[in-house]
């Protein structure tokens, strides 16, 4: 897997794409919550493992916190340490975090090896591991990706649905099934739910980061910038409805280290 990511991530650059408008509205609701958080402590440590180029990390380390990373590929690390931060970067995989003590930071960012894990043990390893370096009462915020964003356009918009029924991607409940060739995994609220009975930890909130964005990202980047922030307002006043969660293109989900269960 991690020779395919390595290709992939050499040419697609993660910083663009949350530079853009509609990349923006996932950034700016993922920043808005983590600093919703990060105002429950006194001077935090925070993790953030799969920090990609640091978009977010080198984000929250120029604002004073004490910022560590874990990047699986190379290039994006060596993009992360050109940016001369004081992120204390290294290179490592969500499923071993074992340089890192019991308890070690305050909130902890999962922000892409969920994209990237196929299987429920591996999933479940990596929310372990986030727990396990996790203070007790901190918190943890986990990314996915999202089920139906993923049918509703690489199988319709991009008609492959038919081609992905007979391959096996989708079974007749419409559920994704993808395998590391496939470089994305998708999931289900309650696919998270299942990942999320494995771990001492409670849900705080799941939100939906981008809600409708990527379905609308080139109506969106071409908006000038007083519609973008009507539409980020839209996007901030709806983003933890329920009813519109499972169609996001991604979500982010917040737990609380639970220290009743340790």
């Amino acid at each position: 897997m991690s020779t395919e990511l390595e290709k992939y991530y050499n040419k697609f650059c993660e910083d663009k794409r949350l530079l853009r408008k509609y990349g923006q509205v996932e950034y700016r609701t993922s920043m808005k919550y983590i600093h919703q958080y990060l105002d429950l402590f006194d001077q935090p440590k925070i993790l953030d493992v799969g920090a990609g180029t640091g978009r977010y990390s080198v984000q929250l380390a120029n604002e004073g916190y004490d910022v560590t990373a874990i990047e699986l590929v190379k290039n994006n690390l060596g993009v992360l340490k050109a940016k001369k931060s004081t992120v204390k970067a290294y290179q490592g995989t969500a499923l071993d975090l074992s340089r890192f003590a019991d308890n070690s930071f305050d909130l902890t960012l999962v922000f892409g090896p969920m994209y990237h894990l196929y299987t429920l043990e591996d999933k479940v390893h990596a929310l372990k591991e986030a727990c396990r370096v996790t203070k007790p009462n901190g918190y943890i915020f986990i990314a996915y990706c999202m089920n139906e964003y993923s049918v509703i356009t690489y199988a319709f918009k991009e008609n492959h649905v038919l081609e992905s029924i007979q391959k096996g991607k989708l079974d007749d409940k419409f559920h994704v099934h993808s395998v590391a060739e496939d470089l994305y995994d998708y999931v289900r609220i309650e696919d998270i739910d299942e990942i999320n009975q494995h771990v001492d930890a409670r849900r705080i909130q799941i939100v939906a980061s981008d809600g409708p964005a990527n379905y609308l990202r080139d109506v969106i980047n071409q908006m000038d910038e007083e519609t973008f922030e009507t539409f980020m307002n839209y996007h901030l006043a709806t983003c933890e409805r329920i009813d519109l969660l499972g169609a996001s293109g991604h979500t982010l989900d917040i737990l609380q280290k639970n220290p009743r269960r340790i």
